[in-house]
């Protein structure tokens, strides 16, 4: 299992007027974790779209636990359990730094995307040998 933690303070322009986090910035959060993991592996996402692989969702769940707040700084972790293959799934929690409990949970999942074709295509050689050193359990 691989598992990065992005932080992030919670802005004001992210509530709704009761000052809680309105649900729709979870998505922001996530996949500000989702790149930075990426990144933080070798494979940013400028990278990989200027080698034509774009990495579109293709499902999307999200559970609301409790309420983030104004001025909160959150600990968002993107967690990978499972080789990428056609598809790549990442689990995420978001907990106030130095806290245990979860207030919120997520998955996405993305395909991998050939933009000169148009069509989803199995993950590139390059991604599955980054995976391979953070998820050698998997790699065979």
């Amino acid at each position: 299992m691989y598992v990065y933690v992005y932080r992030h303070r919670v802005r004001y322009r992210e509530c709704d007027p009761m000052g809680v986090v309105y649900h729709t910035h979870y998505l922001d959060y996530f996949e500000a974790a989702r790149t930075e993991a990426l990144r933080e592996l070798g494979l940013p996402y400028r990278e990989l779209e200027e080698a034509g692989i774009i990495m579109p969702v293709v499902d999307l769940c999200v559970q609301y636990k409790r309420p983030a707040r104004y001025d909160d700084l959150l600990e968002i972790k993107a967690i990978f359990e499972e080789m990428p293959r056609m598809r790549a799934t990442i689990q995420y929690e978001v907990m106030r730094a130095g806290e245990a409990t979860v207030l919120t949970t997520g998955q996405v999942t993305l395909c991998w995307v050939d933009t000169t074709r148009n069509r989803p295509i199995p993950a590139p050689p390059a991604i599955i040998e980054v995976f391979r050193r953070v998820l050698p359990e998997q790699a065979a």
